[in-house]
């Protein structure tokens, strides 16, 4: 069976990292032949992520001579190439409500939107995704099917216990862009620093360079599995106060390393954070509230203890690579032997949300209207050029006021 995974790159992300990870299992383990196929040029050099070895990685321009059983999207951006590819089936893997990335007033967020309309079979890998597309699509849709994330458990070796240190400073690690701001770094670092209690603080992001906020002891860039579960091995708590995510990866990762965590209740979160259990949910912007947190874990061993033992037992229970492998499996098979999607029932929704984005659009275009037009009056009017001289007469004569304030306050700390 030949599926194709378009990608936009082979950057160094968590989503990319999920999508090599399962072609990967589908070439290895289940006999597919798997092109990931990649939809921009980019400047930099590819991650080496494990296994692409056993995998074809092409340019847009030859997948499009090529035939493939099944051809997957990967990120709404990669949709608008999906069906440049000859197939006899196309689907989408979904990590998330892409539109849920952009402002509202930015154009990439209708787009993704809009790329939910396509007649294409989802795939996904969280529950609430699944709840949210079934919902979309209405009744009498094409049911979602649900991949869940496996873990690389010959990576991520979980110890047999959770050794907790009665003293010493609590042992936080954040991870996450700083460069994206919904990723909520500067948060953790900022609630980790208003804690009362001692701490080292470790902040790892995925950007090889650039300014980081301020409060993290150590910063690490860009490293590999293997050096990752090593640092979430040395530390107790993974403080991660996203505010977008999918399936929320990098606190599984850490339980299976025997750290615990403290967490908002992102969309992810619920597949396995239990608060109390295996870790600590948070409200959103409560820096104080997240400090007081920490504190609590810093000082309270047994709780940080009995909370470390709950998410190494989590993780134990938690699939692998290879069994979610298994599943995205038997999810390409499934599309590949079923009818394409209805043309009606697609046709209808695309229809349906184009015509709510056009009214959309027509209001903002109203909007914009009238309150040019409001300026235009006021700009206009005698009151307002009286206002804006008067302003600027204030201006020049108060300036000589504030500078003898000055000299006069400079002389008295002097």
């Amino acid at each position: 069976m030949r599926v194709a995974f378009l990608t936009q790159d082979l950057q160094l992300s968590g989503g990319v990292g999920v999508v090599v990870e399962h072609a990967s299992q589908l070439a290895r383990r289940h006999g597919f032949d798997v092109s990931l196929v990649l939809t921009q040029q980019q400047a930099e050099p590819d991650w080496a992520f494990r296994g692409l070895e056993h995998l074809h990685v092409v340019p847009l321009d030859e997948a499009r001579r090529m035939r493939f059983d099944v051809a997957v999207s990967t990120w709404w951006e990669t949709a608008d190439q999906l069906f440049d590819l000859s197939a006899a089936r196309y689907a989408s893997f979904v990590q998330s409500l892409e539109d849920r990335f952009y402002l509202p007033e930015e154009p990439e967020r209708m787009a993704a939107a809009l790329a939910l309309d396509l007649p294409v079979r989802f795939v996904t890998e969280a529950r609430w995704i699944v709840r949210c597309l079934e919902a979309l699509r209405g009744p009498g849709g094409d049911r979602v099917l649900f991949v869940r994330n496996g873990v690389a458990k010959d990576v991520f070796v979980s110890p047999p216990a959770a050794p907790v240190a009665l003293r010493g400073p609590l042992r936080v690690l954040v991870e996450g862009s700083a460069q994206i701001a919904f990723k909520g770094v500067g948060e953790a670092l900022a609630a980790a620093g208003a804690m009362d209690e001692a701490r080292s603080v470790t902040l790892v992001t995925p950007d090889r360079e650039g300014e980081v906020p301020t409060g993290a002891d150590e910063v690490v860039r860009a490293v590999p599995h293997g050096e990752m579960a090593r640092l979430y091995a040395a530390h107790d708590v993974v403080l991660k106060l996203s505010r977008v995510e999918g399936m929320f990866g990098p606190p599984l990762e850490g339980f299976h390393m025997g750290a615990t965590c403290v967490v908002t209740p992102v969309t992810g979160h619920e597949e396995y954070v239990r608060h109390g259990v295996n870790g600590m949910v948070v409200d959103w912007d409560d820096v104080r509230g997240t400090a007081r947190m920490l504190d609590l874990l810093a000082s309270d061993r047994a709780l940080l203890h009995r909370l470390r033992t709950g998410a190494l037992a989590t993780a134990r229970a938690w699939p692998s690579v290879e069994q979610s492998g298994a599943f995205m499996a038997l999810a390409l098979r499934r599309i590949a032997a079923e009818p394409p999607p209805s043309p009606q029932a697609v046709g209808r929704r695309l229809v349906r949300d184009l015509q709510a984005n056009l009214a959309v659009s027509q209001r903002l275009t109203i909007d914009h209207t009238i309150t040019s037009g409001v300026l235009k009056d006021l700009r206009e009017q005698n009151a307002y050029k009286v206002g804006v001289w008067l302003r600027g007469a204030f201006l020049r004569l108060s300036a000589p006021v504030r500078r003898v304030r000055w000299w006069l306050r400079s002389r008295s700390e002097s």
